[in-house]
C-alpha cells in the first residue's frame, strides 16, 4: 500500500465555472463549465481511477473488492460492507447552487437505494459579496413551505449569511442550502451519495427546458428547525503539535475533518481506517517508507489504513477520516 492519487473526475454543472484552474491549478476540457471536481469517489456517477503506482488504472470500487480493510481498515469494512463510505470533491460554484435539501440513510435507502447526504463545506476562496442559504425561517411549517415554494415566493422564507475564505460548515441532512451571491471554491467531505432535493433552481433553462425540482420528497426530508453553525479561522480551536497546529473541524458518525497547517516536517499519527488529504494551499512531499510523493493546492491523497505517513513543507491541509 502507498498513497494513492486518483485521476480528477470533471462533472459539468450549469453554475459552473473555470475557477478550478485559477484557484487550484487544474488543467480543465476547453469551453466547458465545470462545476465539480470528484477526487475521491466510489460513487457510479464519478469512479476513481488511480493515476499511478502499481494499482495505475485500476478502480476504487475495486481496491475495495480486493484489499478491503488492508485499504480501508477492519471498523470500515464491519460497519458498511463492501462499500466506500464517502466522497471527497472540489466544487466550483460560479453562479448560484440551486436550493436544495439532502436526505438522511434512513429515507434515501428506503427510496433511492443509496446512503443519504450528510457533508461539509471548506471555503478554499470566496468573493466579497459571498452568501449563502443555511436554513429556512423560523415558524416556518411543511404547509407553507409547500404552497410558498410552489408560488416561487421565497420572500422571508430562508435565512441568509455571509461567508468568506477560511469558513467551515457541517450540513447535515434536512438542512435546506444553496448560494445566494457571489462564487465560492468549496472542497467538500460528504457521504457517498448523489441524491439531492431541489427546491428551487432561480427558473434557470438547460438544453431548452427547466430543470426539474422535487418539493414533495424535499418536504418530507426537511429538517424545519434545522441550522448550520460556521466556524471560521478565528473561532476555533488550535492545537499545536511538533510543526504543525491542527484545527478539529467536525466529528460526526459519518466523517470526521481536520484542518493541519504544517510548516516544517510533520508526523501524522497511524489511522487504523483509511485518510483522504486535500490540498488547500502551498506544496510539500508525503512522505512513506522514504519515498517522496509532492503534493501542491489542489491535490488529493488517499492514504490506505495503518500507513506510516509525514509531510514536509509548508503545506495546508483538509483531512478527512472515520
Amino acid at each position: 500500500m502507498y498513497p494513492i492519487k486518483f485521476k480528477k473526475c470533471f462533472i459539468e454543472k450549469v453554475w459552473g465555472g473555470r475557477a478550478f484552474e485559477t484557484v487550484l491549478g487544474m488543467s480543465l476540457p476547453k469551453e466547458k463549465r465545470i462545476g465539480e471536481s470528484w477526487e475521491v469517489s466510489s460513487h457510479k456517477n464519478g469512479m476513481s481511477i488511480v493515476e499511478d503506482g502499481i494499482f495505475k488504472d485500476i478502480s476504487l470500487e475495486e481496491l475495495v473488492e480486493k484489499y478491503g480493510a488492508k485499504l480501508l481498515g477492519k471498523d470500515v469494512v464491519e460497519r458498511f460492507g463492501g462499500r466506500f463510505p464517502i466522497l471527497i470533491k472540489y466544487l466550483d460554484i460560479n453562479d448560484r447552487l440551486s436550493v436544495q435539501v439532502h436526505p438522511s440513510d434512513e429515507y434515501a435507502l428506503k427510496v433511492e437505494g443509496e446512503f443519504g447526504k450528510s457533508e461539509c463545506w471548506y471555503i478554499i476562496e470566496a468573493s466579497e459579496d459571498a452568501k449563502l442559504i443555511l436554513g429556512l425561517k423560523d415558524g416556518m411549517t411543511r404547509e407553507t413551505f409547500l404552497e410558498k415554494s410552489r408560488n416561487k415566493d421565497f420572500k422571508n422564507m430562508f435565512n441568509e449569511v455571509s461567508v468568506k475564505k477560511g469558513d467551515f460548515i457541517n450540513i447535515t441532512p434536512g438542512v435546506v442550502h444553496a448560494t445566494l451571491e457571489g462564487s465560492i471554491v468549496i472542497c467538500e467531505t460528504q457521504q457517498n451519495s448523489d441524491t439531492t432535493y431541489r427546491i428551487y433552481d432561480f427558473d434557470r433553462v438547460v438544453d431548452g427546458v427547466l430543470r426539474p425540482l422535487h418539493l414533495e420528497k424535499a418536504a418530507e426530508v426537511i429538517d424545519f428547525d434545522g441550522l448550520s453553525v460556521i466556524s471560521s479561522e478565528e473561532t476555533r480551536e488550535n492545537i499545536k503539535i511538533r510543526d504543525c497546529v491542527k484545527q478539529e473541524l467536525v466529528r460526526c458518525k459519518y466523517f470526521n475533518v481536520d484542518k493541519l497547517k504544517i510548516n516544517g516536517i510533520f508526523s501524522d499519527e497511524i489511522n487504523e481506517n483509511f485518510k483522504v488529504y486535500s490540498v488547500l494551499e502551498g506544496e510539500g512531499n508525503i512522505i512513506h517508507n522514504d519515498k517522496k510523493y509532492f503534493a501542491k493546492k489542489g491535490d488529493t491523497y488517499f492514504i490506505p489504513a495503518n500507513l506510516n505517513i509525514s509531510v514536509d513543507g509548508q503545506i495546508e491541509i483538509l483531512k478527512s477520516y472515520l
